[in-house]
């Protein structure tokens, strides 16, 4: 194995980056491809040391893919760099073959994929999800893809409990996201997860887009292109967003757009693919996250700034949307922003 493939010693595999593997098929999007090069390429620990390393590799020795563009691309690793990825990335590929139509893995595919070490974290971007459903990896877990695939998926694979109205799924040591730009919303979701809100909220901003995209893929399906002579809900989630402290009823949202309660419902539903009720517990889940990595005010306090009143309230809507409590999150966290990495899941 090449030096650039070696791992780490277990005396400096804290220091390490966070080593990201990304799997290049034949057929690749090239915009795919380029996205957790993008995002996992820019966060740094506060001596300005990568939080992570970034590798390609192919099912392959070193050497050309084809794209679904009119052109190739080199790439430099053989399937080998699998077995030395903390996570590992698939994006989508349109020559998926019998993967896609019999679901079942290529011999080469296979091959590539038993290099894998136990415990590696594995992400799919769109169709790359088939790769893992068709190793058996997604067998009796929820996962996701674009929406357009999701019935077949369902179809190919009916042990994966496809959902086909998210972003993205994660499930622990196995994450899936919907069709393309999806992919972005996963490996923020990801350096969030690793490092914090701060973190993904820095490299979202130099990456110029949203840190947290709300609703899911109902959205995209049912009005792809917003009737610009339709009146939006974006006036009352500013409005709403700017007193998340405060109770906010239903009502005075649909007052700041001069909706009648029903027709604010169903517009903000299209607009968002989630409720009203359901988007407000979403932006107090992310300010909570904020203030709790952010500040030294005490759990109550944070519970009040962030809307939900009560430290129990917010408790319990902390543990069901991340799966652990308000201050085990902040011990993480504040832990991660004192000692780089220390915040990381491997």
């Amino acid at each position: 194995m090449s030096e650039a493939l070696s791992t780490s010693s277990t005396a400096d595999a804290g220091a390490r980056p966070h080593r990201v593997v990304v799997l290049a098929l034949d057929g690749l999007l090239p915009f795919e491809l380029g996205i957790p090069h993008r995002i996992f390429g820019r966060p740094k620990d506060d001596r300005g040391r990568p939080l992570y390393e970034v590798l390609t590799c192919s099912v392959r020795p070193p050497g050309p893919v084809e794209t679904d563009a009119d052109f190739a691309i080199h790439v430099p690793h053989g399937p080998e760099a699998l077995a030395t990825a903390d996570t590992v990335i698939v994006p989508a590929s349109y020559e998926l073959g019998p993967v896609f139509e019999q679901g079942v893995l290529t011999d080469e595919l296979a091959a590539a994929l038993a290099h894998l070490r136990p415990g590696t974290r594995l992400a799919s971007i769109c169709t790359g999800v088939y790769v893992l459903a068709a190793a058996g990896l997604l067998d009796g877990r929820p996962a996701t893809t674009h929406w357009a695939q999701a019935e077949h998926l369902q179809r190919l694979f009916p042990r994966v409990r496809v959902d086909p109205d998210v972003l993205f799924v994660d499930d622990g040591d196995v994450l899936t996201s919907a069709g393309v730009a999806a992919g972005i919303d996963l490996c923020l979701h990801m350096v969030r997860r690793d490092h914090g809100t701060a973190v993904a909220n820095e490299v979202a901003r130099r990456t110029v887009v949203p840190p947290y995209r709300e609703g899911g893929q109902a959205q995209f399906i049912a009005l792809p292109v917003p009737d610009p002579q339709q009146a939006s809900t974006t006036t009352a989630r500013a409005w709403a967003l700017g007193r998340l402290h405060e109770p906010i009823q239903l009502r005075d949202m649909a007052a700041q757009e001069s909706m009648s309660v029903r027709t604010f419902t169903r517009r903000f539903r299209e607009e968002t693919g989630v409720s009203p009720g359901q988007w407000l517990t979403q932006q107090r889940v992310e300010r909570a996250r904020h203030l709790l990595e952010s500040t030294d005010r005490s759990v109550d306090q944070v519970a009040r700034d962030a809307g939900f009143g009560t430290a129990q309230s917010m408790r319990q809507h902390l543990q069901a949307a991340l799966g652990v409590t308000p201050s085990a999150y902040r011990r993480t966290f504040r832990a991660g922003a004192d000692e780089p990495g220390a915040g990381l899941r491997t």
